[in-house]
């Protein structure tokens, strides 16, 4: 684990003819505490920059795994193409499905080692425009361990309807357990950042016209090699019954009324360069602000 805080800055009182007045608070300095001005977005290019994909060619499908031809699961994916359906985009419509506690979905995805940051810009709509109106429809950005269907571990960063709409949803599975976190969006064209840096995941995104910001931040326990891709699923209300038997509710492709399609404009992969020093785990180390220049290109 990367180093952490050594100690924080207390915040001085200063002594005026009215009384103690509480100083804003400096930006901190010191051992274990990573500044902006020296933080470094990340870098582009070089090996992991070879699996980045602009979808200008039908062609560029051929870089990309299906989870359920790879590890011989349920297709729950009707449609996925490549400049085709939307011109210069990757573009998927999932099935009934699901990404929670032991449940599968759909997850489009390259193998890549090390610490990884993935960009991309993606668009989550219902079937016929607008919001997906059924619940936990969800589209985004995955990073996964292979082989992990008995004992699911994964993060991600999605956006679209769970138990309402206009929702970007953060949320990290440990050991087929899910930890969702949520906040508002307004919709459109999203901005995401999937991030892995030593034992420290992080999502951040961006809504059309706005500013980048951190969703969450996770500790994994992740190996070397992970599955990063895309994911869309949608139309968990009609798993029933199903809903407390992962087991069976993954072993068939469940018939439903699922309403999401998910377009696709960009996947950038970049290399994160944060200190030794620097503990992305510890805002104290590593401010939010600091975070997402040091996680989000120089030109995003």
């Amino acid at each position: 684990m990367r180093a952490r805080l050594a100690g924080m800055m207390a915040v001085v009182g200063v002594v005026s003819g009215c009384g103690t007045v509480t100083a804003a608070p400096p930006q901190l300095e010191g051992p274990g505490v990573l500044t902006l001005a020296k933080a470094r977005p990340p870098t582009p290019g070089g090996e992991v920059g070879g699996a980045s994909t602009e979808f200008t060619t039908a062609k560029d499908l051929a870089m990309w795994l299906k989870l359920s031809e790879k590890e011989k699961d349920v297709d729950r994916l009707a449609k996925l193409d490549v400049n085709a359906t939307a011109k210069g985009a990757m573009y998927l419509e999932p099935r009934t499905s699901a990404w929670f506690d032991g449940f599968r979905g759909p997850f489009v995805y390259q193998d890549l080692a090390g610490d990884i940051v993935m960009h991309a810009r993606v668009k989550v709509e219902s079937r016929r425009g607008g919001r997906p109106a059924r619940k936990f429809s969800l589209g985004g950005l995955m990073a996964r361990v292979p082989g992990s269907y008995d004992n699911p571990n994964w993060v991600s960063i999605t956006t679209g309807t769970t138990d309402r709409p206009g929702r970007i949803e953060s949320k990290y599975t440990e050991d087929g357990s899910s930890k969702p976190k949520e906040v508002a969006a307004k919709g459109g064209w999203t901005e995401f950042v999937l991030a892995r840096v030593g034992r420290v995941c992080a999502a951040l995104y961006k809504e059309e016209g706005g500013e980048w910001k951190v969703a969450d931040r996770w500790p994994t326990e992740f190996p070397e090699v992970l599955q990063w891709g895309v994911t869309a699923y949608s139309d968990w209300d009609s798993y029933a019954a199903l809903k407390r038997d992962h087991v069976k509710g993954n072993a068939k492709l469940v018939r439903g009324r699922p309403d999401l399609r998910m377009t696709v404009d960009y996947v950038r992969f970049l290399r994160p360069e944060l200190p030794d020093y620097a503990d992305p785990l510890n805002t104290a180390s590593v401010s939010d602000e600091v975070l997402i220049k040091a996680l989000t290109p120089a030109d995003a």
